[in-house]
C-alpha cells in the first residue's frame, strides 16, 4: 500500500551538493603525483620500517604480550574495575586469526608463498606500496613498535598465537627463503 505524502508550507531545492561528488571533484583536482610537494617516498617517515637482523640459526620461541595498565579503569559510579599496574594477557580474550610473516624485501617471494591468505606480511624495507603494486598482495611495513611489542630482532620469522602466547619461528641459513618451496624449521610444525 503507496503511503500518501503531504507538504506542510514552502519547499525549496536542496542547495548543498552532494558530498560525493563535492569528494570526486576535489579529488580529481589534486596532483597525481605529491613527490614534489613532499619528496619520493623512500624518504617518507610514515613509510620507514624498523630494520631487523638476518636469522643466524633456526629458533623457535615464545612470547607472552603482557600488557600493564597506566592508568585506572574506572566503572561509571567511579568505582575501581582495573587498577593502575593490573598485568593483563590480551591473548586470553582474542584469538588473532592470521600469522605475520616478517622478511626482508628480497625474502618477499618466500613470503607470498608460505603466507596463508589472511596472514599479514610485513617487510623490514623497501617500499611497501610497490611491493604491493607489484604482488598484487596488500604489503605492510614493520613498525618500530611491533618490533619492540614482540621483541623481534631478526627476520625471516613468522608469528602465530598458540593458546595464550605466541610463537615466533625463525628460520636461520639452513632453512632461509629462496627460489623453492618454504620449509619450517625442524621441530616445528
Amino acid at each position: 500500500m503507496a503511503q500518501a505524502s503531504s507538504m506542510i508550507g514552502r519547499t525549496y531545492p536542496i542547495a548543498e551538493p552532494d558530498a560525493l561528488t563535492e569528494i570526486e571533484a576535489r579529488v580529481a583536482r589534486l596532483q597525481r603525483d605529491l613527490s614534489p610537494k613532499f619528496g619520493p617516498r623512500s624518504s617518507w617517515s610514515a613509510l620507514r620500517a624498523a630494520p631487523l637482523g638476518v636469522a643466524a640459526a633456526d629458533r623457535v620461541r615464545a612470547v607472552v604480550p603482557f600488557y600493564t595498565l597506566d592508568f585506572d579503569i574506572r566503572l561509571p559510579d567511579g568505582r575501581t574495575l582495573y587498577p593502575k599496574g593490573y598485568v593483563i594477557n590480551p591473548l586470553r580474550f582474542v584469538r588473532l586469526a592470521q600469522r605475520l610473516v616478517i622478511v626482508a624485501p628480497g625474502d618477499l617471494g618466500w613470503a607470498l608463498k608460505a603466507a596463508r591468505e589472511t596472514d599479514f606480511i610485513l617487510v623490514t624495507g623497501g617500499d611497501a606500496i610497490t611491493l604491493s603494486e607489484r604482488s598484487g598482495r596488500p604489503i605492510y611495513i614493520l613498525e618500530d613498535r611491533v618490533k619492540a611489542r614482540l621483541g623481534l630482532t631478526v627476520a625471516p620469522v613468522i608469528v602465530e598465537q598458540t593458546g595464550q602466547k605466541l610463537t615466533l619461528t625463525e628460520f636461520g641459513p639452513r632453512n632461509r627463503p629462496g627460489p623453492t618451496a618454504p620449509h619450517t624449521p625442524e621441530g616445528v610444525r
